[in-house]
């Protein structure tokens, strides 16, 4: 991919651990420091992300290899459609699942993590930093039935996330920054920030005077 002037911004982990409200609390924080943000999900709400989405509960209807392709292809057309316009344009991306999730998941399934990471790194841009929020499975299942009353899925099986769980312990990246997702919302937003202000002032997004950053890290220790 060519250079972007934008930054990227993927929240993994498995189901359960918080990625969502995280991401939209970020979402909101960076806005308030004036920052231009677009907040996504994988699958996205595309053709093949809508196929994926039909198959949650009829997962053995399609072929393994059909399984990964639609994820593979769901990936690309939000990469070609938001993804490398929106850095393009200088904005930051926030992005719930990436393609760490696929390695993970589709490891999990029986593909091979490596000549996944391969095939994904080959089209997606990289990511400048990963939020892995970690939670054992049996609590992301929890979550799951009695935070968001809902009924597991094919992929939210306890047996299944476990599987995923240690192909997640198994990431090695320096952009990778794991997250303790087993506290309330507030004290995973408190670790979540931490190496998003890093990056951003880094790559010179952020004014470390600003008043608006300075409230933003008061506030954070207020409620330490």
């Amino acid at each position: 991919m060519s250079v972007k002037r934008g930054v990227l911004i993927a929240f993994e982990g498995i189901d359960g651990t918080g990625k969502s409200t995280q991401i939209e609390l970020l979402a909101r924080r960076l806005r308030e420091l004036g920052l231009a943000v677009v907040a996504t999900r994988e699958p996205t709400d595309g053709p093949h992300g809508r196929r994926i989405r039909e198959m949650f509960l009829k997962r053995a209807s399609l072929p393994p290899d059909e399984e990964l392709r639609l994820f593979v292809e769901d990936r690309r057309e939000h990469v070609i459609q938001l993804i490398a316009p929106a850095l393009a344009a200088g904005k930051v991306v926030l992005t719930d699942r990436y393609y760490f999730s696929t390695v993970a998941y589709q490891g999990a399934a029986g593909h091979d993590p490596a000549a996944l990471l391969a095939l994904n790194e080959s089209f997606a841009p990289r990511p400048d930093l990963v939020l892995l929020l970690e939670a054992p499975p049996a609590v992301g299942v929890r979550r799951v039935r009695e935070l968001r009353r809902e009924s597991l899925n094919d992929f939210e099986q306890e047996d299944y996330l476990r599987r995923v769980a240690e192909i997640f312990t198994g990431f090695h990246d320096s952009r990778l920054r794991r997250i303790d997702a087993m506290g309330d919302i507030e004290e995973v937003r408190r670790q979540v920030w931490p190496p998003v202000r890093e990056l951003l002032a880094q790559k010179g997004l952020l004014a470390t005077g600003s008043p608006a950053l300075i409230q933003a890290n008061a506030d954070d220790h207020d409620q330490i």
